[in-house]
């Protein structure tokens, strides 16, 4: 499942409306990367969001 390594953000559902209010089941989805970020003094491949990314959470290698 797509989901964020650092803060846990995953896919979240909902429903998506119409003008005429004819409600349909959808799906948002998290902008995952796959970085190379340092995890315990070594580097590892790590699937994070671009707001961990952005706000300095991921500490690339």
């Amino acid at each position: 499942m797509a989901k964020c390594e650092i803060c846990g953000k995953g896919i979240t559902s909902g429903m998506k409306v119409s003008h005429s209010h004819i409600r349909t089941k959808r799906t948002w989805k998290p902008n995952l990367q796959t970085v190379r970020a340092i995890v315990d003094g070594t580097p590892k491949r790590v699937t994070a969001c671009t707001r961990c990314l952005r706000s300095g959470k991921v500490n690339r290698a």
